[in-house]
């Protein structure tokens, strides 16, 4: 059963990947491919994951993630998202092999708050000590879902601790870039 389907849709992947390139490249545009991971059988060294379709989009692809759920954000018995962890797979645009994690809140997306409540933590804008987070001389929260709820209701404080991570991330140039003449 399935042997006259063998490899089928690697070598319409194959085909129709070599056909959608040029058109691509030619249009400027940006084509998103989602796919599952199997498991191989047999496999002794390395990872015995792998995606279906056969190597062609791994190969065409100019950046690659994998995106795993890696718990779930829970008030009481209700689950109110996911934690998620990204992993840059393959990029020819910029250095591989980065990771980040965080939370998709369900209704919501990506969460903002935990997000800067996160980098706050990771740049010293935030102390947490044990479940207690406090900002400055003020406790904002215990538990990172207390600390949500309070920059949520001081947004004026939020914006501050984003714009200070903003600046702690991306530092501003001491001087502007001097103008070169052309000849």
């Amino acid at each position: 059963m399935g042997d006259s389907h063998m490899g089928l849709q690697a070598r319409l992947m194959s085909q129709a990947l070599r056909k959608l390139t040029g058109n691509i490249k030619r249009t400027n545009c940006m084509v998103i491919f989602i796919n599952q991971i199997r498991m191989k059988i047999g496999v002794m060294f390395g990872s015995p994951e792998t995606t279906t379709g056969g190597n062609a989009l791994k190969f065409y692809a100019s950046v690659r993630l994998d995106i795993r759920r890696i718990g779930a954000i829970k008030k009481g018995d209700e689950i109110l998202g996911n934690d998620t962890r990204v992993k840059v797979v393959k990029n020819k645009m910029a250095p591989p092999f980065k990771q980040v994690e965080f939370e998709i809140v369900y209704g919501e997306g990506i969460s903002r708050l935990g997000e800067i409540i996160d980098l706050g933590v990771a740049h010293n804008l935030i102390n947490k000590s044990g479940s207690w987070y406090s900002y400055g001389d003020n406790r904002i929260g215990q538990g990172k879902e207390n600390a949500k709820m309070y920059l949520q209701e001081n947004p004026e404080i939020a914006n501050e601790v984003e714009e200070k991570i903003r600046e702690a991330m991306m530092p501003k140039r001491k001087q502007p870039p001097q103008e070169v003449e052309q000849e």
